[in-house]
């Protein structure tokens, strides 16, 4: 790889780890092609992506920004997952390690933190962004939803009230 290449990757990988809401370190030793179309495929269908980097350059991009911690992550066979949703990429990551023993989660970087595995799968198990976006919308329509009812229920026994006049004096 020149070095126009790889400072074009480095800048990939400095808006990768400034932009994404979380970013898991994986390692994938023994996975076949087959299983990593398969992998890509979840993520891409949920917005993430998986791509993988040499270890020196992903380093070099986080410019000691996560410390030591952070630039243990990097041993070996690593692929980046991640996504704008912070929750995402934990979790497809997580539930496919689940199914696939050969893809290992080490851990992960959310901003300037560093996430262990525990972190990770903690992540993982949170709801996402918009599954938050729909219990806010619920819960802000309830009160609108239940005042509705409550003006409609005057309106509805006066109706029926002058209905059970009407059949009497029919």
């Amino acid at each position: 790889m020149d070095r126009a290449k790889k400072a074009e990757s480095i800048e990939e990988l400095k808006s990768v780890f400034a932009e994404s809401g979380s970013v898991v370190v994986t390692q994938y030793s023994g996975m076949t092609f087959v299983e990593m179309s398969e992998l890509r495929n979840r993520l891409r269908k949920e917005g993430a992506v998986l791509k993988v980097f040499k270890n020196r350059l992903a380093q070099k991009a986080l410019n000691g920004s996560v410390g030591e911690k952070g630039d243990a992550l990097f041993k070996g066979p690593v692929a980046l997952v991640y996504s704008a949703d912070p929750v995402t990429a934990a979790k497809i990551s997580s539930q496919y390690a689940k199914e696939n023993d050969k893809l290992k989660i080490i851990g992960g970087i959310m901003g300037t933190d560093v996430l262990n595995e525990a972190g990770v799968k903690a992540l993982a198990t949170l709801p996402s962004l918009d599954e938050l976006r729909g219990k806010l919308i619920g819960l802000l329509q309830a009160p609108a939803t239940k005042i509705a009812g409550v003006l409609q229920a005057p309106a509805g026994a006066v109706a029926r009230v002058i209905a059970a006049h009407a059949e009497k004096a029919a």
